[in-house]
């Protein structure tokens, strides 16, 4: 029943509230008690679930012993139709196989429900040093591609030993196996394809972390990831014994204000003084280790993807906050070690994981007009393991099934990035412009002074950890600060369809001996956008900057990240790098924009913009300095774009597509 003011008069809100609140708190209201029944709906789907599972599959768990003697702890869960016989989906994971216990069941089996109604023997796996899994845990396992012996072991062996224990020895399988995994799980299945053992014959690695350094979990382009790595390593730190898995308080920040928070901690060092004590090695790890050496070369399992005998399906989000390079990485690198192989993407719009359990129409203010983590795990997904596993279906699949946003639609190709893009360069022009054409002016430039004790933010709102919607979030905040460099299109008269690599092309000059240099591709919503509904935000669709990739660079590292340089003060300096893929339509009426700023915090942690070792630096590093950007014709700021004819464009691909330039609104 709908309440009018009346009511709320009547009950006597209105007489202490404007009616615009009252109707605003009743709509919080009842999206806050539509949510809940949301949730309750879902409950009892999982509960219902939950007792299919228990009337179908009988739990066993065993030790299972592996090459060098290790016994790793692995939960079966088996179907009671002995009947037929099944195919194995495996998960190996770092993050405990809970629950415990042959009585203790699990509210779900599999990627997806799909998978437990059609009949699979599901089988999760401590990885070694985890939990109740012997040996010796190692943070990214480096691959060891020479093997001499039984002591020779690494995640592809434990693996491979695991396969051949669970082929002969558990009843009724059909001696085909498949493995996935999100995250680090994912990780896991990479690493377990190599050398495979011949039951693996489907394997999907899901955001796997892949190259640490080089644009995943921890380091981008040299900057430190700082609010995702530290929240992770508060939670995530040594075991020294066996042991089930103990309740944790989540880390306490002290205040909603993340961004207070770690401006108040201070340098870098600081963190392992107050919070970590050096009781945490994975953590004084990632710290000690800041440039590309063998630390992090060894730990980038990409570089090994060679004898991969299964069919690969790699997984991943164009927003995935923690993992956007791992899975174009595996991909590429199956693909170019393994030609004879059937090798799959799929890049939906999605932030860490949550294809694999989610709706996947939104995330925070966008919407994307369907379900696609649905469609994902029914139309993709199942249909996979279920062809390789079980011989059901055609197993015909693109070779790259990718969404694309803007339009909102999936999208196939036989090769990604799709060979027909056309390389062009929008080009940093006077006023605030953006253009295909380069400029003409002798000399040209535009300043800001970047203050790392004032630095910009991430997100325009409070939180104390790192939401997974700021790969959209609105950039309007940011635009609006002087130590932010904008730089837009006109309304486009036609869609440009991007994809592949952003490539910014950088002549910079600071008055420092290093900065940070963050560039942002965003799409600008036309005025009248219509709003969400439900809007309980009151979010202003209209003019929406929505973030579609952002990637910082460190300048010491413009010329190699395994040896370190500082700039020279007031020197233009040309940077060049690749930003992750997208696969993006920037609409007709829509206008593109280029943000440029030398923080953004704290996603990355400060640069004190002198060349120092900066997690070390001292309160005193940290200086402000003079930002210059080039936009002269023998020095031109550029940001490299692979332009694809959309669907239902007339626009050639022999031409860029017609771009106005205007001043933008500051």
């Amino acid at each position: 029943m709908r309440r009018t003011d009346r009511d709320l008069a009547e009950h006597g809100l209105n007489s202490l509230l404007p009616a615009a609140l009252c109707r605003r708190l009743l709509l919080l209201l009842l999206t806050g008690l539509l949510a809940a029944q949301g949730a309750s709906a879902q409950d009892s789907e999982r509960d219902g679930l939950d007792d299919y599972i228990r009337a179908n599959y009988t739990k066993y768990e065993y030790n299972i012993p592996v090459r060098d003697g290790v016994e790793l702890f692995t939960a079966v869960y088996v179907p009671k139709d002995s009947s037929r016989t099944y195919g194995i989906m495996l998960k190996r994971t770092p993050y405990s196989v809970r629950p415990y216990g042959v009585d203790h069941y699990p509210k779900s089996l599999g990627p997806s429900e799909s998978f437990v109604r059609a009949g699979f023997i599901f089988v999760y796996q401590d990885v070694r040093g985890r939990f109740l899994s012997e040996g010796e845990f190692t943070e990214v396992t480096p691959h060891r591609p020479e093997k001499t012996g039984s002591a020779d072991v690494d995640e592809s062996t434990d693996t491979y030993d695991t396969i051949e224990w669970l082929t002969t020895n558990v009843p009724n399988n059909n001696g085909k196996v498949g493995m996935w995994g999100v995250s680090y799980p994912g990780f896991y299945v990479a690493a377990g394809m190599i050398d495979a053992h011949p039951a693996l014959r489907a394997a999907s690695p899901q955001a796997p972390v892949t190259d640490l350094f080089m644009g995943d979990d921890t380091y981008h382009n040299g900057a430190f990831f700082l609010a995702a790595n530290f929240g992770f390593h508060t939670f995530f730190s040594r075991r020294e014994e066996r042991a089930r898995p103990s309740p944790s308080l989540r880390f306490d920040y002290g205040t909603p204000d993340g961004y207070q928070f770690f401006l108040e901690m201070g340098p870098l060092s600081q963190a392992e003084e107050k919070y970590f004590h050096h009781e945490n090695p994975y953590w004084s790890d990632i710290i000690e280790h800041t440039t590309y050496d063998e630390f992090w070369k060894a730990r980038d399992i990409s570089r090994h993807l060679r004898h991969v005998p299964p069919a690969v399906l790699t997984v991943g989000g164009w927003f995935d906050a923690e993992d956007p390079v791992g899975p174009l990485k595996v991909f590429r690198s199956v693909e170019e070690k393994n030609p004879t192989v059937a090798n799959h993407l799929v890049m939906g719009p999605w932030s860490h994981g949550v294809w694999a359990w989610s709706s996947g129409e939104k995330l925070g203010d966008v919407r994307f007009n369907s379900e696609t983590a649905e469609f994902y795990r029914e139309e993709i997904e199942f249909p996979f393991f279920d062809y390789h596993l079980n011989g059901n279906g055609d197993g015909k699949l693109a070779k790259a099934w990718v969404f694309e946003t803007g339009t909102n639609q999936w999208r196939t190709f036989d090769a990604w990035p799709p060979p027909e893009a056309v390389s062009l360069k929008l080009f940093l022009r006077e006023g605030g412009g953006l253009s295909w054409e380069a400029p003409a002016a002798e000399a040209a430039e535009d300043t800001y002074v970047s203050d790392p004790n004032r630095p910009v933010p991430f997100i325009g709102h409070v939180a104390s950890r790192m939401p997974r919607s700021y790969m959209v979030g609105d950039q309007r905040f940011a635009s609006k600060r002087t130590d932010v460099l904008v730089y837009q299109t006109d309304a486009l008269t036609e869609d440009v369809a991007v994809v592949g690599a952003v490539s910014p092309d950088l002549w910079v000059a600071t008055s420092g001996t290093d900065s940070d240099f963050v560039v942002k591709l965003i799409d600008v919503y036309p005025d009248d956008f219509p709003d969400n509904e439900p809007n309980p935000a009151e979010t202003r669709m209209g003019g929406y900057q929505q973030l579609v990739r952002g990637e910082p660079f460190r300048a010491k590292f413009r010329n190699s990240f395994e040896e370190t340089e500082p700039m020279v003060p007031d020197r233009l300096t040309r940077i060049t790098f690749d930003m992750p893929d997208i696969c993006h339509v920037f609409r007709r009426g829509h206008r593109i924009m280029i943000q440029i700023q030398s923080s953004w915090f704290p996603l990355v942690d400060r640069n004190p913009q002198v060349y120092t070792d900066i997690p070390n630096a001292k309160p005193e590093d940290f200086q402000k300095a003079t930002q210059r950007v080039s936009r002269s014709r023998g020095a031109a700021s550029s940001i490299g774009l692979r332009v694809l004819k959309p669907m239902g464009s007339t626009t050639g691909n022999d031409a860029p597509p017609p771009v106005k330039t205007r001043r933008p609104d500051r």
